[in-house]
């Protein structure tokens, strides 16, 4: 299948299984994109790599911490040097600082934004800058979450993460449209991933209500999320920008 033959793909957070980055680097390769996978776990990005170069698939790895800027520079100057451009990134990396506000600290705050709205702002710049001077007709794709678009309990700095993803990308997309720069965010609900067993743990208060709250009655899967990123990085999304994409089991048209 060649939906993305030919693409130059970036997926952040991409070593852990099951994991959204994991799932989508996995996707892409599959529908012809050539993928670059990033990850503070270096080795965990390499073996996904090793995985999809076996499968016939091209990827290449890179460790990554996205709350760094000098980090992004060098991740962005090797697919320039290697590549020569970039027609998607999927700004996926991402963590859960969770519990009632009364228990959230400073630290827990500002670690949580900037592992999951700083990381957007450096990575969405930096493509929109690469496409601009390659004059690439791209897709950046900015994970979110439901809870940035709902109130759920126990998310409060995750929420306001999430929250700023959503209207930061639509921004851009305003920003970019004439130059054919597609900036969409996407809004998993319960996925069955690491980071949703991590949620488990820490917000355990709240996690049975959540889940029983989803009309479709179960978690979605990592490749659930991961065809949505498909459709949005292909050509078939030639028109869709500025746009929100929530996939949760019905979560929020309750």
């Amino acid at each position: 299948m060649s939906r993305l033959s030919g693409k130059i793909a970036l997926v952040t957070g991409g070593a852990s299984v099951p994991g959204l980055g994991s799932a989508t680097a996995k996707r892409f390769a599959e529908e012809g994109a050539k993928v670059w996978i990033t990850d503070r776990d270096a080795a965990g990005a390499q073996a996904r790599a090793d995985e999809i170069n076996a499968a016939g698939g091209q990827a290449r790895a890179m460790g990554h911490d996205v709350t760094d800027e000098a980090a992004w520079d060098a991740v962005f100057a090797a697919i320039e040097a290697e590549d020569g451009r970039l027609d998607v990134i999927v700004n996926n990396a991402g963590i859960a600082v969770l519990g009632p506000i009364a228990e959230v600290t400073t630290a827990d705050w500002n670690r949580q934004l900037g592992v999951n709205l700083d990381s957007v702002f450096f990575g969405t710049s930096r493509a929109v800058a690469l496409m601009r001077k390659t004059a690439t007709k791209g897709s950046i794709i900015n994970i979110s979450s439901v809870a940035g678009m709902i109130g759920v309990p126990g998310c409060s700095a995750y929420a306001a993460s999430k929250g700023g993803v959503r209207l930061f990308s639509k921004t851009v997309a305003i920003e970019t449209a004439r130059e054919g720069i597609r900036v969409n965010s996407v809004h998993p609900g319960m996925i069955l991933t690491n980071i949703q067993g991590v949620a488990q743990e820490d917000n355990a208060a709240n996690f049975d209500a959540v889940l029983a709250a989803v009309p479709m009655g179960f978690m979605g899967e990592p490749e659930d999320i991961a065809n949505m990123n498909l459709f949005l990085a292909s050509d078939e999304a030639r028109y869709v920008t500025g746009a929100e994409f929530v996939v949760d089991g019905g979560m929020t048209a309750v």
